[in-house]
């Protein structure tokens, strides 16, 4: 025979089993769960109570949980509980249990399967360990990563007389830092304003690198060359002699504005970017198309579209990566610098977009 009874079976099964009376009285136990407690069969049956076995906080589950349930439902599965042992230690175990009922349809007893649960309590345990530094190693990761997105943007933004900027930065992935990119800065005698707004390809580290390497270059340029075209020029040199095998581009517009009579003078030159808007101050929106400009860092010689424009006191050049899609600038209304970024930041927040997102605005007021 396989087995030589079903009494054996029974007593040496791979699972504890314990039968109670009732009202919890030991009635029947294995030497399975004998042996894992390290109790005598004699010190158990008729002699004790299941919440006897129970911690402190078991014997509160049993009261309001398994006992209730068993009552209402004659069953109760996979519970978790510690039994407490004979010398103290604790035995985490899962235990299932079943009202047995008589033929007159009355319960008489309840018949409980215990499951040695150690390694599966020390499996989760490890399971929220290392959970815990996962937490960890993510949190100090958007750390890293929000103080790598700092360096990338100005930390301040200089102005004019007259002339009012604000911005704001949309990062749609807080662990990963985006393409955008965006800098103001004053040019040769302190009279002009010049700044540019790009979006280089990629994410992460790559695109944080090309960010990088897109604005120092572009700050050069202001120093050097002769204007917008000429910068984003000097732009695509740069890109193109940092590959590597892997095209780097980016789209990127730069501009620079000198102050006239009747407000300022807009000078611009895209290549490939999202068109600029001037928010006039009775509220009509002009959309500073460029149309033929080529992305920077593709071709040798790419096309660069230039544009010109006036302010007046009440308008708003308002500059945008492609995050802030058409939809979100419909029906801007005028206003300062700060209201217009502030509301376009407002439908930012509400649009749940996946993309990054800079805003870069110039309001011009009285000088």
């Amino acid at each position: 025979m396989l087995e030589d009874s079903v009494e054996d079976l029974y007593d040496r099964a791979p699972c504890g089993y314990l039968s109670t009376l009732l009202d919890g009285e030991i009635a029947k136990v294995n030497s399975t769960l004998l042996d894992w407690l390290g109790y005598r069969r004699e010190e158990l049956v008729g002699r004790r109570y299941l919440v006897d076995l129970l911690t402190v906080g078991g014997k509160l589950y049993h009261e309001t949980h398994y006992a209730p349930m068993l009552r209402m439902h004659g069953q109760a599965r996979e519970i978790a509980l510690d039994l407490v042992a004979a010398d103290g230690q604790r035995l985490p175990v899962l235990v299932t249990a079943q009202v047995k009922n008589g033929s007159d349809g009355q319960q008489q007893l309840i018949r409980l399967t215990v499951f040695d649960a150690r390694e599966r309590r020390s499996y989760e345990r490890e399971l929220v360990r290392a959970r815990q530094e996962a937490e960890r190693d993510r949190e100090q990761h958007r750390r890293l990563t929000e103080a790598l997105r700092r360096t990338l943007l100005p930390p301040t933004l200089p102005s004019l007389p007259g002339l009012e900027v604000a911005a704001h930065y949309r990062a749609a992935n807080s662990d990963e830092v985006g393409g955008d990119f965006y800098d103001v800065y004053p040019l040769c005698g302190g009279d002009r304003l010049g700044f540019f707004v790009g979006d280089v390809s990629g994410r992460g580290p790559a695109a944080a690198e090309l960010t990088s390497v897109a604005r120092y270059a572009l700050r050069g340029a202001a120093i050097t060359e002769s204007g917008p075209s000429a910068a984003l020029g000097r732009l695509n040199e740069v890109l193109r002699g940092q590959r590597d095998g892997v095209p780097e581009f980016c789209t990127a517009v730069v501009g620079v504005l000198r102050p006239v009579d009747d407000g300022f003078a807009l000078a611009l030159a895209s290549g490939g970017h999202p068109p600029a808007l001037v928010v006039r101050a009775d509220g009509a929106v002009e959309v500073l198309h460029t149309p033929g400009a080529q992305l920077v860092g593709l071709l040798a010689a790419p096309r660069f579209t230039r544009r010109t424009a006036r302010l007046a006191v009440g308008d708003v050049l308002v500059l945008h990566t492609d995050g802030l899609g058409d939809d979100l600038l419909d029906g801007v209304r005028p206003g300062s610098a700060r209201d217009v970024v502030d509301e376009l930041a407002e439908r930012l927040a509400g649009s749940g977009g996946k993309d990054d997102a800079a805003v870069l605005a110039f309001g011009v007021g009285p000088a």
